[in-house]
């Protein structure tokens, strides 16, 4: 291939870039904007979820509990380190 072969493949290869950009932008706009028009709804639904689990299962929700707790921990563990 020589250079000006390179340079229209490096074009389109932009342009095919920058419209699935704006495809993915538009996708997760309208997601967004779903969640905080009915932040609400999802809530509740979300609490309902976890006292449906903790009657079903309440091991599982022990676990799920667990996991958040040390994720969260090594978050702060990683911000500590960055702010040293």
């Amino acid at each position: 291939m020589n250079n000006e072969e390179l340079i229209k493949v490096n074009i389109l290869l932009k342009e095919e870039n920058d419209k699935l950009k704006k495809q993915l932008e538009k996708y997760n706009n309208s997601r967004k904007s779903y969640y905080e028009k009915n932040k609400d709804v999802v809530n509740q639904k979300a609490k309902e979820r976890l006292k449906k689990l903790a009657e079903d299962n309440p091991e599982k929700l022990k676990e799920i509990n667990r996991k958040a707790y040390l994720k969260k921990k090594e978050k702060l563990e990683k911000e500590k380190l960055e702010n040293i």
